[in-house]
């Protein structure tokens, strides 16, 4: 479920991210940081759309693979294609994690979790910052 270090259709220095993101943005999209649980503007949204990655908005989760986890940050069952994500085994915190990243900027999302129980089609849950999101709401 891990990838190796790619190159990315969407490339910046580390000056650029930082004009075009702000400083919490900038934090958890480009130094893989977290917002605090229950902080989120996602958390509990149900608005029906499209999340696109707030650094270079591709289209990553749809709002009808979000669930509601309760775990403090935006959570969904599947990407909305394989392609869309990355994934990075992470073992930052002593344990061994899967981190997801957009594919085609780099950016830090979150983590996925695998075998937690919730009924969801593929018993996952992609743990994702809601500062890592932008949502286009359905027209």
């Amino acid at each position: 479920m891990t990838d190796d270090i790619k190159q990315y259709a969407v490339q910046k220095s580390e000056a650029e991210w930082k004009a075009q993101l702000s400083p919490a943005e900038f934090h958890v999209l480009r130094q893989a940081g977290t917002e605090r649980p229950f902080t989120g503007e996602y958390t509990d949204t149900k608005t029906v759309g499209v999340y696109k990655c707030r650094a270079c908005d591709a289209e990553l989760f749809r709002s009808e693979s979000k669930f509601d986890s309760h775990c403090g940050w935006p959570s969904f069952f599947a990407p909305l294609a394989e392609d869309r994500v990355q994934y990075i085994e992470d073992s930052t915190l002593g344990m061994k994690r899967v981190e997801v990243r957009c594919a085609n900027c780099g950016s830090h999302l979150g983590h996925v979790f695998e075998g937690e129980g919730y009924p969801t089609p593929t018993d996952l849950r992609y743990c994702i910052n809601s500062v890592s999101l932008t949502l286009q709401p359905a027209s």
